[in-house]
């Protein structure tokens, strides 16, 4: 889809290319830093397609509230042909039951929703690994769980926001 032979550029040239997109992505409001995107992107997709009310970014163990009082803690995956894992991100003090639900959003390697849900808190505690070494809990975004009862799948609300699809 890309008009650019990115593979003709140098790698100083490449990497001033991709520091300005995330430059652009963050002054857009698509993401809110100029970090990695996918945790930003999801963040961003997820509130504006259930209308949840983002918090600071200092907010502990959730991401965005409804209008309801629920948490959401919020991650992205995007497995890729060399790295295929659904691994989500560390899961800190899951125990503390800081979050009513965890949103999940996986990505195609071209950035789009490929899918996405909301997995209570208790299901996301059953299934997740206590990691010593990382002091938190690791969640794998697998296949069944979308088959869970409790879990809701909206990867169509994610797919019609604007830069979900």
């Amino acid at each position: 889809m890309s008009q650019v032979d990115l593979s003709s550029l140098d790698d100083t040239t490449l990497l001033e290319l991709y520091s300005e997109v995330m430059e652009e992505l963050k002054r857009r409001g698509i993401t809110h830093s100029t970090n990695n995107p996918v945790a930003n992107l999801a963040e961003s997709l997820v509130t504006k397609a259930l209308a949840l009310k983002a918090m600071p970014e200092s907010t502990k163990g959730y991401d965005a509230i409804d209008s309801r009082g629920r948490k959401y803690e919020i991650k992205g995956r995007r497995p890729t042909k060399s790295n295929k894992s659904r691994q989500l991100s560390f899961l800190r003090e899951l125990d503390k039951q800081h979050f009513d639900f965890l949103a999940g959003v996986l990505f195609h390697e071209n950035m789009t929703v490929h899918k996405a849900c909301l997995v209570p808190h208790a299901i996301v505690l059953a299934r997740s690994k206590y990691s010593a070494h990382g002091n938190a809990w690791l969640f794998h975004l697998r296949d069944d769980v979308w088959n869970l009862p409790g879990v809701r799948d909206v990867t169509e609300e994610l797919k019609r926001i604007k830069g979900g699809q």
